[in-house]
């Protein structure tokens, strides 16, 4: 089922990805100086899809990493409490064993004092 819905998923993209490449294939210049734009020296020249998805998977991968950076206190969070709850356990597990060595050290004295 799940193979099933990935499929579902993936192959109208795959479809939406190849319409799209062969509908923007003109070459378009990119320049990161504002001042000099039309100087092609300092500029790559590449088709339109290949910069909208490259912007696309920049934004992916910031956004991924900034969400990642923010939920750092959370991970150090959750860390600690299952450091707390690792540590319960233990002494749990202490207890209970105290506990049930105790009482098997009183059964014997409480069929002593059938009388």
């Amino acid at each position: 089922m799940r193979k099933f819905l990935t499929g579902l998923i993936l192959i109208p993209l795959g479809v939406l990805f190849i319409v799209f490449a062969f509908a923007n294939r003109r070459l378009v210049t990119v320049t990161f100086d504002p001042f000099g734009g039309s100087d092609p020296e300092t500029g790559v020249t590449l088709p339109l899809f290949i910069l909208i998805i490259a912007v696309a998977i920049f934004g992916v991968v910031a956004g991924s990493t900034a969400t990642w950076l923010r939920q750092r206190r959370w991970r150090h969070t959750s860390r600690q409490y299952e450091t707390d709850a690792r540590e319960a356990r233990v002494e749990l597990a202490d207890l209970r064993s105290r506990y049930e060595s105790r009482e098997t050290s009183r059964l014997p004295d409480l069929t002593r004092r059938t009388g």
